[in-house]
């Protein structure tokens, strides 16, 4: 069932993938397990055992390019050498929970996609969209994610 949601802005601190589009679907889940394996690295994490994906659909820029994996923190401080920061500004967004394998969310999305347009909302493809992975099933496993979808609005 999709739904907007707004979100105030979102700092996160973790590793930014960059890779040829059909190589994120392995990429990510390696860039978030390594993640895992680090969190206790990260300082003023809000929600340890959750992480966030981020990525802009039609990016205007190189430093826009590719997709960020990271934990929401509070404020950034001692940043960990190899990993990176991100801030996203407050956003309105229509979400999808996805349950399944990882190499199926685009049907989610494509899901999401039909369900923005049927209730006259307009999609934002040079915003941050978001995908928030739920506590239980972190985007390790790609057999079995479940992750809210946050696709970003264009409102006036």
């Amino acid at each position: 069932m999709s739904e907007v949601k707004k979100i105030e802005e979102v700092k996160l601190v973790g590793f930014r993938v960059v890779c040829p589009g059909d190589k994120y679907v392995v990429e990510i889940p390696k860039a978030a397990k390594q993640l895992k394996e680090r969190e206790g690295e990260i300082h003023h994490a809000l929600h340890p055992d959750q992480q966030i994906g981020a990525f802009i659909v039609e990016e205007s820029s190189p430093e826009e390019d590719g997709y960020w994996v990271g934990l929401q923190v509070s404020e950034y401080s001692d940043i960990p050498e190899d990993m990176t920061t991100l801030t996203i500004p407050s956003h309105t967004y229509a979400t999808i929970l996805h349950q399944g394998p990882n190499h199926r969310i685009r049907q989610s999305y494509e899901q999401l996609h039909q369900w923005i347009k049927e209730n006259g909302y307009t999609r934002s493809t040079t915003s941050w969209n978001l995908e928030i992975y739920q506590k239980e099933n972190q985007p390790g496993d790609p057999s079995d994610v479940s992750v809210e979808l946050y696709d970003a609005l264009l409102l006036d």
